[in-house]
């Protein structure tokens, strides 16, 4: 039997690959689409697709609008590129308000007044941000949320005496372009569990020096608790990708997107304020994260995937900040509690600081917890790069909703 050549073979591939681009193309056609929207973030593998199925395909099908979506790990790089280039995305979603905040200031980005109802959310989530020159407007929406401030296990609770011992700790810093996020996270919720939400506040805001007692002392309490500056420790946690296993026995300083691992080991969590060293007075209040959709493009398409995103009835990924939004039956115990926790009216909400902060600020930030970890000898030389860079802003940090 004769075979076919290489060459043959090579150009059958080339036609497979074009008959398949223009089958997809013609599925698109096909589909009618009354326009499109560029959607740039940061989800990818199972985020990605989660919210592909249950946002995405659900708009396009209602509105027959193209969303285009782009992600990125190293997101507010691409994003200054783009407007740079001057082609910004129609919307983009960020991680916190501080990044977002510059563009507003700078006019990047265009209000979302009347776009849907703010009070459906704590003021804390998608507030009236004022801007010299351009008054108070609504500049983000909060898309997805997540609790922080919390100590996973499995098996007898942690006390304080007992995660006072580094070798209990699962930690891991690396997670690429951002590797260090971990680590800011451990310093900024000690520092709000010992110095409280008010003190915090003012150092999200750039209006507490990093070289306050306060936060040094924040900086200090991370490194006893996690074995900063053993040289064997350090090589291993800062080539640990933060979202590596914990087994059990160990505890976790990580967020609500652990839940699912830690159902597997029939884990639970406590606040960390019940095992933290020295928590003040004021302890008890929860850290908390969010990306947040902004539009820089102001077209109908935009507008009106805004719209849907703030509607009640999307089925957003994970947890949503909307109060209006009607409980997900899929949900076990603890991530319904998570969920209320991050919307229920009283509970003291702060952002993760890092988020908050302005982006040289935020990075930073975490290039120095990385180096602090290897050398906490020389921690009066991080706090001095940092304090360099303090500007102070207005955000609403904290709330009680």
């Amino acid at each position: 039997m004769n075979r076919p050549g290489a060459r043959t073979l090579g150009v059958l591939c080339v036609c497979l690959v074009l008959l398949g681009a223009g089958v997809y193309a013609g599925v698109r056609w096909a589909r009618d689409w009354e326009g499109s929207v560029t959607l740039l973030a940061n989800w990818s593998g199972t985020e990605r697709e989660q919210f592909e199925e249950h946002v995405v395909e659900p708009f396009e099908e209602k509105y027959r609008i193209d969303v285009v979506y782009q992600g990125s790990s190293a997101l507010s790089q691409v994003l200054a590129a783009d407007m740079a280039a001057g082609d910004p995305p129609d919307v983009a979603v960020l991680p916190g308000p501080g990044e977002l905040l510059a563009y507003a200031v700078d006019g990047r980005l265009h209000p979302l007044d009347g776009l849907f109802d703010t009070g459906e959310y704590d003021r804390f989530w998608a507030p009236e941000v004022t801007v010299p020159g351009q008054g108070a407007h609504t500049y983000w929406l909060p898309v997805k949320t997540g609790l922080k401030s919390m100590v996973w296990y499995a098996g007898q609770a942690p006390t304080a005496q007992s995660a006072g011992q580094p070798a209990r700790w699962c930690a891991g810093l690396e997670s690429g372009a951002t590797s260090g996020w971990p680590g800011t996270d451990w310093v900024e919720d000690i520092l709000l569990q010992q110095a409280g939400p008010g003190v915090y506040a003012d150092w999200a805001n750039g209006r507490l020096p990093w070289t306050d007692d306060a936060v040094r002392k924040a900086w200090t309490t991370w490194a006893g608790l996690v074995g900063a500056g053993d040289a064997a420790r350090a090589e291993q946690v800062l080539t640990t990708a933060f979202d590596a296993d914990c087994a059990a026995g160990r505890l976790e300083h990580q967020g609500s997107f652990r839940a699912g691992h830690w159902r597997e080991e029939s884990g639970d969590y406590v606040h960390f304020s019940e095992v933290v060293p020295e928590a003040g007075a004021d302890a008890g209040a929860w850290e908390v994260s969010g990306d947040l959709a902004a539009v820089l493009d102001p077209t109908p398409e935009a507008e009106r995937l805004i719209r849907y995103l703030a509607d009640p009835d999307t089925a957003l990924p994970e947890y949503t900040a909307n109060r209006a939004a009607a409980a997900d039956t899929e949900q076990d115990a603890t991530e319904r509690e998570i969920g209320t926790l991050l919307r229920e009216p009283g509970r003291t909400r702060c952002w993760d600081a890092s988020d908050a902060m302005p982006r040289a600020t935020r990075d930073a930030f975490h290039q120095a917890v990385l180096r602090h970890f290897a050398d906490p000898s020389d921690l009066e030389s991080r706090l001095r790069e940092l304090e360099a860079l303090r500007r102070p802003q207005n955000l609403p940090v904290c709330s009680t909703g």
